[in-house]
């Protein structure tokens, strides 16, 4: 698939396209219903960034994703639902247009996959919290596990096991990261550090540090 070296960018609040989600989105306003409508004319692919926490004006994260639109529905008021298929990490370069929406200069990146017994270590060390986590819930929610085994996600018998066989399959070290960060991390800030974090083994010391804090979290506030 060709790179673009330049797409319009989406800013929003606490939310982060990794590279293999997806993302619905519903579309309202006239400057991003106008970049989905060029999108779809051209290479239908775009970028969402956060929002910089600490900015007050408008500004994104300098690490963003680039997804492409696998499905779009106009609604009659001019809105839209659509989901996003993230493609690759992108670093925002220059800024080339402001008006109707922001458009980036893009540069895609991606961390090499290395094998290493501190990723193996970490990544396992991932996967015993995963486990926790997941067993602390009173039920699994098919609209979170879906990703994981579909199949049964939609027949409703969605077991720990079965999450934690298909996560056991992901050899890629940092796409299991990927995953699971947009799985279970709750906080945009955090699912951000890990899209950002380009080398995988400072990506699983991130996720564990903050698959923890969901752990301690979720002691008070399980998930329904």
């Amino acid at each position: 698939m060709e790179i673009p070296d330049r797409a319009g960018v989406m800013i929003l609040g606490g939310c982060n396209l990794f590279p293999q989600s997806l993302l619905p989105l519903f579309i309202f306003e006239p400057r991003y219903r106008t970049l989905l409508a060029e999108a779809l004319e051209g290479q239908r692919m775009f970028c969402i960034a956060m929002q910089k926490p600490d900015a007050k004006r408008e500004s994104p994260c300098p690490i963003a994703g680039l997804g492409l639109i696998r499905a779009s529905v106009l609604n009659e008021n001019g809105t839209s639902h659509l989901v996003l298929l993230g493609i690759t990490r992108v670093r925002l370069g220059r800024l080339v247009q402001t008006k109707p929406y922001r458009q980036h200069l893009i540069e895609p990146v991606a961390a090499p996959e290395t094998e290493s017994l501190a990723a193996d270590a970490l990544a396992e060390r991932a996967l015993d919290l995963v486990e926790q986590r997941l067993q602390m819930a009173t039920h699994l929610p098919a609209a979170l596990l879906h990703p994981l085994v579909p199949k049964a996600a939609v027949d409703g018998a969605v077991r720990v096991e079965d999450c934690m066989n298909a996560l056991r399959e992901i050899e890629c070290r940092g796409a299991l990261a990927d995953l699971i960060a947009s799985l279970l991390l709750s906080d945009g800030g955090a699912r951000q550090t890990i899209l950002q974090s380009l080398d995988i083994e400072e990506r699983l010391r991130h996720l564990n540090r903050f698959l923890t804090a969901e752990i301690v979290r979720a002691q008070k506030d399980p998930i329904e």
